[in-house]
């Protein structure tokens, strides 16, 4: 028998991965689709916290810097990953939900473990997720979910790397979010807003508390005293005050932006945008980060306080500037405002609620001046979509409504209903699927008046993560 090729590398990961892998990998997602999905969640760690200890609380062999919020939480994270490769740590980072491939969620040193690695990591954890599955089952509870095992994944896998630090995006909360039995060194909030309401509570307080649930008191450890410290991004006040007051029960040190460190220019520049940066160590300036939008400065200035604090920069201690400016530099977020091609321009973005639209539509007014806008929106069933459409009108000169191949997915009927009435029937137009959105957008940005060819139009398609991840995979995008 001939035997499988070995995946080849470059800096971003794996180049060719095996079709057996990719299929047993399949075979291993179908088992997990199983179990609870990420949707669905119990205010209860006792079912990840037992699987953890039988597997020897891997998640307590190195520290960490957690990052929770509503909006930027994986920019956040991919910027601080990014940051502490610049400074030579090795690192594991947890990122959800995935664009196109679950070993997204998964990586070591800035790539993600291969499809051979996610199957034997499961494979190893398998007698372990049936013991704990058989007692839960048995007192009554449910088994394991699907998040619950991935987080296990992630944690034994930093720990058999080994890792110096792990940079761990919370799915969908805080307290109760399976990634929650670390102690995070640095607790980072990014801005918080209306979404999952039915999951994490009606209005932004009930929110807030839940994200606040990522705020620990530092452990308790003789030979290495060491604070904790929470970094604030720009809230409303209502939410400030409910991630101050669980910062001081735990006794935790506070950085906000605005406050502490801030962004003290930007200006637009090819391919992204130069930043100067006030962080808690002094000012980085001549800062290049190769991702669109004000938002996207606001995120690098919330990854560069959240790296000094976690090692203990201050006034009198500053990071060095050239990793600083080599760690931006390098940062990627695939998915928010990538570009796929141009001629016409097509951007993907994974805005998918009213905030990530605003943002989006503030990039989009703020640093481009395309002649004419079109936009491919797919929307989940449980997200605002009429919010994320009112977001997007004054932007869009003509929409392309479709659905993206989700289970979840809003049916097109109801998505263009919903767009009728805000853009109105001339501007709306309907796909049956991705690809044939996507189609129909080119030929309306290349559409002007009287149906000769217009140069300069660009096409934005958004409205969800798993909408920018499949559209991803058609441009032929490998996962990152």
């Amino acid at each position: 028998m001939n035997a499988e090729p070995e995946p080849q590398y470059n800096d971003a990961g794996p180049l060719i991965t095996s079709p057996v892998d990719l299929a047993e990998m399949a075979l291993v997602e179908a088992e997990l689709d199983k179990r609870w999905p990420e949707t669905k969640i119990e205010p209860s760690l006792t079912r990840i916290a037992a699987l953890m200890d039988v597997l020897g609380s891997p998640q307590h062999g190195y520290p960490a810097i957690q990052i929770a919020g509503t909006n930027g939480k994986t920019s956040v994270t991919r910027m601080i990953d990014s940051l502490l490769t610049a400074l030579h740590r090795r690192t594991g980072r947890i990122t959800s939900p995935h664009l196109q491939l679950a070993t997204e969620r998964i990586a070591i040193d800035n790539a993600p473990i291969t499809p051979g690695q996610y199957v034997e990591l499961y494979r190893e954890l398998l007698p372990f997720l049936e013991m704990i599955d058989k007692q839960s089952l048995a007192a009554g509870g449910p088994a394991l979910s699907k998040f619950e095992v991935l987080v296990a994944m992630a944690y034994a896998k930093f720990a058999e790397a080994p890792v110096d630090v792990a940079v761990v995006e919370t799915g969908m909360g805080g307290t109760w979010d399976a990634t929650n039995v670390i102690d995070g060194q640095v607790a980072v909030i990014t801005p918080i807003g209306l979404d999952h309401t039915e999951y994490l509570g009606p209005d932004l307080t009930s929110i807030a508390g839940e994200k606040a649930g990522i705020i620990k008191k530092a452990p308790v450890d003789e030979l290495v005293p060491r604070d904790t410290v929470t970094v604030i991004a720009e809230q409303q006040p209502e939410v400030m005050e409910v991630l101050l007051r669980r910062a001081v029960e735990m006794d935790a040190a506070v950085a906000r932006e605005g406050s502490e460190f801030r962004v003290l220019s930007r200006r637009v520049a090819i391919g992204g945008q130069v930043l100067e940066l006030q962080g808690l160590g002094g000012v980085y300036d001549d800062i290049f980060l190769p991702l669109h939008g004000e938002h996207q400065a606001h995120n690098a200035v919330l990854a560069l306080a959240a790296v000094e604090a976690f090692f203990g920069a201050g006034a009198s201690r500053q990071l060095d500037i050239d990793a600083v400016r080599a760690g931006f530099a390098s940062a990627v977020s695939p998915g928010r405002m990538e570009r796929m091609r141009s001629a016409p321009t097509i951007f993907l973005d994974a805005a998918h609620n009213p905030h990530g639209a605003q943002a989006l539509a503030a990039t989009l007014t703020s640093e481009f001046e395309f002649r004419k806008l079109v936009g491919v929106v797919a929307v989940l069933g449980d997200k605002d979509a009429a919010g994320i459409l009112d977001a997007l009108e004054p932007i869009f000169d003509e929409i392309v409504v479709t659905e993206n191949g989700s289970p979840r997915a809003l049916p097109v009927e109801s998505l263009a209903n919903l767009a009728v009435q805000r853009f109105g029937d001339e501007r709306v137009a309907v796909a049956t699927d991705l690809p044939d959105a996507i189609e129909t957008a080119i030929a309306l940005a290349e559409e002007g008046e009287g149906g000769e060819h217009l140069s300069g139009a660009g096409i934005v398609v958004t409205g969800s993560v798993v909408t920018a991840g499949a559209a991803r995979s058609l441009f032929g995008k490998d996962p990152a």
